[in-house]
């Protein structure tokens, strides 16, 4: 009877043995496909995004050489201006120097050889024209204008208004769209600037 009992404790001990060695074995095979393909999708999602990360630097880094490439034009200094603002209260005066940098045509910088002969064809040399002083020429025409729609501009403005940077701006942009629509298209102003600017 003891023996029966002992080889049916030992029937279950080796049940028992049997599916926990079972359980185990399948519950370490499971974290090992589970760790597996963890790896995988893990792998497979930081591989794409550094591929995305690398793309992007490299539309960066193609988009930065464009923006490198800073449209450079033509400095043309308006000269100071001393004009009223517009305040109600007291009246407030404005000192100011204003230059625009206007776009450049292709033909304002000969590159082949075009020149200005001087003399009457007696074998002198040519004189090569200054591309500037040209540029000044064209330009001076457009002054009394572009003087003028600063001066309005400006002038419409309180002292409140041009103290702060947000207000320089947009008379600056003001000022740009002003100026495009007196040089009508012929050349663009790519910048307004601002040399000296006191509020008395």
């Amino acid at each position: 009877m003891a023996n029966e009992h002992e080889s049916e404790n030992n029937k279950n001990g080796g049940e028992i043995n049997k599916y926990l060695i079972i359980s185990l074995v399948s519950t370490v095979l499971l974290c090992v496909v589970f760790a597996g393909v963890n790896y995988l999708v893990v792998d497979n999602l930081v591989s794409s995004k550094l591929e995305k990360i690398n793309v992007s630097q490299e539309e960066l880094e193609e988009e930065g050489g464009e923006e490198d490439e800073i449209q450079r034009g033509i400095i043309v200094d308006l000269g100071d201006f001393i004009l009223n603002l517009c305040d109600e209260n007291q009246k407030k005066y404005l000192k100011a120097n204003v230059a625009i940098e206007v776009s450049q045509k292709e033909s304002d910088f000969p590159t082949t050889g075009e020149s200005v002969k001087g003399g009457h064809g007696h074998g002198e040399a040519p004189v090569v024209a200054d591309p500037m002083e040209e540029i000044q020429k064209e330009m001076n025409q457009f002054k009394p204008a572009i003087r003028d729609a600063v001066i309005t501009n400006l002038s419409s403005k309180t002292s409140a208004e041009l103290s702060s940077a947000a207000g320089k701006e947009l008379a600056k942009e003001q000022i740009t769209n002003d100026i495009n629509s007196i040089l009508g298209g012929e050349r663009e102003v790519l910048r307004v600037s601002f040399g000296q600017f006191i509020i008395q």
